[in-house]
């Protein structure tokens, strides 16, 4: 299976929301996505756009989806705490440091897992007043 950037073998993908389409909520299409990877034998061989080809999909998409369950808890456990803006989240999501262009991609993963989980009702996003987007834990 040629993969693309879909399953990398050490990486996890850019998932981000971006400017031409900034209320998108791309992060449960690509674990959808993946998901249905599932149809392909744990046997395959995948060609990945980065790193070497591997085998071991079934696998690679146990540890993808992790990830970003992982990543999720942790953007609500953020916001737990006080309301959070994507760029909150940078430390708490990449504990490394980051340099423009990873920033630029590093906000659009964030705003992503922001609004996964606005569409799973777990947070609510509102425009402050200083005209930065924060998000909250929803009123139950």
């Amino acid at each position: 299976m040629i993969s693309g950037d879909m399953v990398l073998p050490r990486i996890s993908t850019n998932v981000s929301v971006i400017d031409i389409e900034p209320e998108a909520d791309p992060l449960p299409l690509y674990l959808a996505s993946i998901a249905g990877l599932r149809a392909l034998p744990e046997g395959t061989l995948v060609l990945p756009s980065h790193g070497r080809p591997f085998k071991g999909l079934h696998t690679r998409i146990d540890q993808l989806a992790q990830h970003h369950e992982e990543r999720l808890a942790d953007t609500l456990a953020a916001c737990r705490e006080k309301p959070c803006s994507a760029a909150d989240l940078l430390p708490v999501l990449f504990r490394r440091k980051l340099d423009l262009h990873q920033t630029t991609f590093a906000m659009g993963e964030a705003i992503a897992h922001l609004h996964a989980l606005a569409s799973r009702g777990q947070l609510r996003g509102r425009l402050d007043a200083d005209g930065i987007r924060r998000f909250a834990l929803s009123q139950a």
